[in-house]
C-alpha cells in the first residue's frame, strides 16, 4: 500500500468514528434518561400548530406543563434541529436555550424546586421531515385524494414524535392529559386524538380545530390527519350496559365502503374485553381514520388505509381466508399493548408487539375457535428469522428485531401452553392489561416478575431465551429400541444457562409432558414404532433435532 493510500485510510477510519461517535452521542441523547430528563414530571401539553399545506410547513407552540422531581436549573425537551425554535418562555420571562443534535437544553430562569409546578412554552416553526416510506419511514405525508383534495397525515413511531412537535421523548414519561389545536385551510378538517371540543372559523378563512385527550398517551400516539373528511357515528354496547362513542372519518367517497367494513369493530371489542378488559379510553372514543398509508395505532383516533379490504392490504397471509381487516384488528390491539400498557424504552417495543400480535389470535380464538387460533398462529412461522434477539438496547433508542412480531406472538402462545393453564392463562392476561399495568410504563424486568408471580412458576429462563437471544430452545432427542419399546432420551440446547421448560410429546396420539433441562433425561415410550412418536409443533416453538 503507498503512502497516499494509507494517508487516505486514515482519513476514512477518522471519519467513520466521528461519524459514530456522532450518532453514538446523538442516539444516548434521544434515549438515555439523563439528569435533564429525570429532574421532572410532564403532566400536560397544549400543543398548537398551523398547517401550510403549500408550503408544506407548520408553523406553531408547546406548552408543557410539568412537576418538578427534584432541584434543577436546566431540563431537556427534543425537537428535531430541522425545526427552527424562535423562543421558549416561562412565566413571563424568556428563557435562554442551547441545542445538541436534536436536544434542547433549557435554562430555567429561576431554579425550580423539587415538588414545584411550572411549565415552559415552546415557540417553533418549520418543514418536518417528510415520510418516505409511511408508516415505517416516520414523517408527513403530504398527498391528494382522488379528488385531487390535499390529504396530509403524520406517522412517527421509532423516529420520534419530536419530528413535529417539542415534547420529552421519554417514553416513560407520559403526560396525564393533552390538548391539541390544529388550524387548517379553509374547506379543510384537521381529526386528531381524544375528543373534538370545538372548531373555529378564522377572519382569514382557516379553521382551528380543538381536541381533548382525558388519558395518559405517548408521544408517538399523537397525530393529526388533515383532509376532505366526512363523519359517521355510532355505538358499542359493553357487557356491563356502558356506552363507547364510534367515530369514523372516512374521506367523502369512500363512505359507504366504509360503513360495510366496519361491521366487524362491535364484534372485535366485544373480544378483546372479554380477553382483555374494556376498551381503555372510553371516555376519548374509539375512531378509525382512513389515511393513505396502512395504518398505525395512533391512540384513540386509529389511523387505517387497508383500503377497505380483508386481511393484510388484501393479502390472506394466513392462508386461512378469514374474513376480516388485519389493520382494524391489529393496530385496535395496540390500545391495550402500547397506548395504555407501554413501554418505557424503545428497547421494549416487543411488548408493544408481541403482546399485540397475539391479541389477533385472541380474536381469531373469540370468533372461530381454539384451533383455527392454532393454526393462525403457526401460518408465518416460517417468516422468522431468528438472527437477533426481540428485544433492543436500552439508553440509545433501538429496538430489537422485526421478529418481534410473530415470533412474539410464537413465544406467548408457547407460554401460554407451559403455563398449561388456561383458567390462569387468561385471568392473567387479562389482570396485566386491564388492571396492573393499565395506563402504565413498564419493561422486561417488569414483565417476567408479573408472570412469575402470578403464574407461581420461575419463568424467567423461558422469557430470557426467547427475548434476550435469538436462538430458539432445540429440543435434542434419541430413540434406542430396547426389547418390545423404545428408549427416549432428551435435553435442551439453549443459550441460557440450565434452561428448562416443559414440552408436551405423544406417544401412539397420547398426550405426555416432558420437563427436559440441560442435561440428558430419559424415559421408556410405549410404541412398537419410532413414528408414533411426535411433538406438538403448534403449542411449542421450538427447534428439535433427533440424533
Amino acid at each position: 500500500m503507498s503512502i497516499k493510500q494509507s494517508l487516505w485510510c486514515v482519513m476514512v477510519l477518522l471519519f467513520t468514528q466521528q461519524l459514530f461517535a456522532q450518532n453514538s452521542r446523538a442516539d444516548s441523547l434521544r434515549g438515555s434518561l439523563r439528569i435533564e430528563r429525570t429532574c421532572y414530571d410532564v403532566k400536560t401539553y397544549d400543543l398548537h400548530i398551523r398547517v401550510d399545506t403549500l408550503g408544506r410547513g407548520i408553523t406553531g407552540s408547546n406548552r408543557i406543563g410539568f412537576v418538578a422531581l427534584s432541584d434543577f436549573t436546566t431540563l431537556q425537551v427534543d425537537l428535531f434541529s430541522n425545526m427552527e425554535i424562535s423562543k421558549i418562555t416561562s412565566q413571563g420571562n424568556e428563557l435562554k436555550f442551547k441545542r445538541e443534535f436534536n436536544a434542547v437544553f433549557v435554562e430555567m430562569h429561576n431554579e425550580i424546586k423539587a415538588g414545584d409546578k411550572n411549565s415552559i412554552t415552546i415557540y417553533y416553526s418549520g418543514k418536518p421531515i417528510v415520510a418516505r416510506n409511511p408508516p415505517w419511514d416516520g414523517g408527513f405525508t403530504w398527498q391528494k385524494d382522488s379528488n385531487g383534495k390535499m390529504w396530509i397525515t403524520v406517522s412517527c413511531q421509532g423516529i420520534g414524535a419530536s419530528l413535529w412537535w417539542p415534547c420529552k421523548e421519554d417514553a416513560a414519561d407520559e403526560p396525564d392529559s393533552m390538548n391539541i389545536h390544529c388550524n387548517v385551510p379553509k374547506g379543510m378538517r384537521c381529526v386528531a386524538n381524544g375528543r373534538e371540543k370545538e372548531a373555529s372559523m378564522k377572519e382569514d378563512g382557516t379553521t382551528t380545530y380543538n381536541w381533548a385527550i382525558s388519558y395518559p398517551i405517548n408521544n408517538y400516539g399523537v397525530s393529526i390527519n388533515i383532509g376532505d373528511y366526512v363523519q359517521w357515528h355510532d355505538t358499542y354496547h359493553a357487557a356491563d350496559g356502558d356506552s363507547l362513542a364510534l367515530d369514523y372519518y372516512i374521506l367523502s367517497y369512500n363512505l359507504e365502503k366504509s360503513k360495510a367494513q366496519f361491521e366487524q369493530v362491535k364484534p372485535m371489542l366485544a373480544c378483546y374485553e372479554k380477553y382483555l378488559g374494556k376498551y381503555p379510553f372510553w371516555n376519548d372514543g374509539y375512531a378509525l381514520i382512513e389515511t393513505p398509508y396502512l395504518g398505525m395505532e395512533h391512540q384513540s383516533g386509529i389511523a387505517y388505509g387497508n383500503k377497505f379490504k380483508k386481511g393484510y392490504a388484501g393479502m390472506d397471509r394466513s392462508g386461512l381466508q378469514l374474513p376480516f381487516d388485519y389493520i382494524i384488528i391489529h393496530e385496535s390491539g395496540h390500545e391495550w399493548w402500547g397506548n395504555s400498557v407501554s413501554s418505557k424504552d424503545l428497547a421494549d417495543m416487543w411488548i408493544h408487539e408481541s403482546f399485540c400480535t397475539y391479541s389477533e389470535a385472541i380474536f381469531v380464538e373469540c370468533m372461530y375457535g381454539y384451533d383455527t387460533a392454532m393454526t393462525y398462529v403457526n401460518a408465518m412461522r416460517g417468516t422468522v428469522a431468528n438472527q437477533s434477539p426481540i428485544i433492543g438496547t436500552y439508553g440509545i433508542n433501538r429496538e430489537g428485531h422485526s421478529d418481534m412480531y410473530v415470533k412474539g406472538m410464537l413465544f406467548l402462545n408457547t407460554l401460554r401452553h407451559v403455563i398449561d393453564n388456561d383458567e390462569l392463562w387468561w385471568p392473567m392476561l387479562k389482570n396485566m392489561s386491564d388492571t396492573t399495568f393499565k395506563y402504565q410504563s413498564l419493561d422486561y424486568t417488569d414483565v417476567v416478575k408479573f408472570f412469575d408471580e402470578k403464574s407461581g412458576m420461575k419463568l424467567d429462563g423461558v422469557f430470557s431465551q426467547y427475548v434476550k437471544h435469538a436462538a430458539l430452545p432445540e429440543f435434542r432427542y434419541k430413540l434406542k429400541r430396547k426389547g418390545g419399546k423404545y428408549q427416549l432420551l432428551y435435553r435442551w440446547n439453549a443459550q441460557v444457562v440450565d434452561f428448562n421448560m416443559p414440552i408436551d410429546i405423544f406417544v401412539a396420539e397420547k398426550k405426555q409432558r416432558l420437563y427436559p433441562t440441560s442435561k440428558w433425561k430419559k424415559i421408556s415410550l410405549a410404541m412398537k414404532d419410532p413414528n408414533e412418536f411426535r411433538w406438538d409443533e403448534k403449542l411449542f416453538y421450538v427447534r428439535v433435532k433427533r440424533y
